[in-house]
């Protein structure tokens, strides 16, 4: 990730609480611990076919949608791929790069002008070592979030296989 972050801090601050107020993931936070989460945080822009990240890429940040849209895309073959997902306002990307290093499992792609708000792994981990009560916090919106998502999955597998018998 090496996209431009954009410049006038304080309103990009305000601005920053303003949209995280809402998503999953600080859904246990109170006001005072979002500003003090968005000061950790910035926002980047993308353009229509720009990579946020490839499928293998080491991963050490989580992304939120503001606007725009992203394609989630996954190989299917040597020289091709098929969209798994669009995400659009709201929606979280990479939300298990802040606690681990693992390859991303996707790539994802700007489909459309996108603004994100992104939040990097060094900054979860200042939080836990400076205040690990809005770190717990962050983890139990996290362990939500990953439960919503787990039931989602489960449920598509389920609608997809076949009766046994």
């Amino acid at each position: 990730m090496e996209k431009q972050s954009e410049p006038n801090a304080s309103n990009n601050q305000k601005d920053l609480v303003d949209f995280i107020i809402n998503l999953p993931l600080f859904e246990f936070l109170e006001r005072d611990d979002l500003c003090e989460v968005a000061a950790r945080m910035k926002f980047i822009g993308l353009n229509p076919g720009e990579v946020l990240f490839k499928e293998w890429d080491r991963s050490d940040f989580v992304c939120f949608v503001e606007s725009g849209e992203l394609d989630v895309t996954k190989k299917t073959g040597p020289d091709s791929s098929d969209v798994m997902a669009t995400l659009r306002r709201g929606r979280s990307i990479g939300e298990m790069s802040i606690i681990n290093n693992f390859p991303r499992s996707s790539t994802v792609i700007a489909r459309s002008k996108v603004r994100l708000a992104v939040f990097p792994r060094s900054a979860f981990e200042d939080i836990l070592e400076k205040r690990a009560d809005l770190g717990i916090n962050i983890l139990k919106g996290l362990a939500n979030l990953l439960s919503v998502n787990l039931k989602k999955t489960s449920s598509r597998l389920a609608d997809n296989m076949l009766p046994m018998g």
